[in-house]
């Protein structure tokens, strides 16, 4: 089975709808030969490379609410992350551009080693929010691919040049194709869940998927 999904690094529904998903999949022994696919997409490819305000500023701001609600948001959203088992700590993230990180992910995906591409994937999730590191830092990203079972020179390539920027593009252009406009969006079989769903209501998709395949083989 095929699972793809778009996320950004920067967005926490991404962060938290990624682990349901492994829970759900967790969840269903008969369900072999998963290929999870990430694909890019930036909640602001205008950001800079250093973050401009506190997280509760920004997210404010970006919705038009008072400081207060904001940070009244936050904290459930926070919440929602730690009950998933994630070390999640929204308030103090440091927001920035994130081309390099999704440019850093397509360079582990290329490589054809799922777990490779896994484990980078859940490293950039994990220094955004649980080190609260900023994303568009290259040595940091240097890092996190050596440190991950990335070539050191070939990471460094990428980061020096603007290697995989266009697959990165494509990725966002394949996504407003589709009329998707937020994330995290999960394509699973013919069917779309768009936001973090429940454990529970991936679950059912999946099983629903894995229901319709059999129909499909035996007709």
């Amino acid at each position: 089975m095929k699972i793809t999904y778009w996320a950004d690094y920067a967005c926490p529904y991404c962060y938290i709808g990624e682990a349901r998903l492994k829970k759900a999949i967790a969840s269903i022994p008969e369900l072999k030969d998963v290929e999870i696919e990430m694909k890019a997409f930036q909640l602001d490819s205008s950001a800079g490379k250093h973050a401009k305000s506190d997280t509760q500023t920004r997210f404010a701001h970006k919705y038009g609410i008072s400081f207060a609600d904001a940070g009244r948001q936050i904290a459930s959203i926070s919440q929602m992350g730690i009950a998933e088992g994630l070390d999640f700590k929204y308030a103090t993230t440091l927001f920035t551009n994130t081309m390099d990180a999704h440019r850093l992910t397509k360079l582990a995906q290329s490589k054809e080693y799922p777990d490779l591409a896994y484990r980078v994937i859940e490293a950039l999730f994990k220094a955004y929010f649980t080190d609260n590191k900023e994303l568009a830092d290259k040595d940091l990203l240097q890092q996190i691919g050596e440190e991950n079972g990335l070539d050191a020179a070939e990471v460094r390539e990428v980061l020096e040049s603007d290697k995989y920027r266009d697959e990165v593009i494509m990725d966002e252009r394949e996504a407003a194709r589709y009329g998707i406009h937020a994330v995290p969006f999960f394509v699973i079989g013919r069917y779309g869940i768009s936001g973090a769903q429940s454990v529970e209501g991936m679950k059912a998709t999946i099983l629903k998927v894995l229901e319709e395949s059999k129909e499909t083989v035996t007709e």
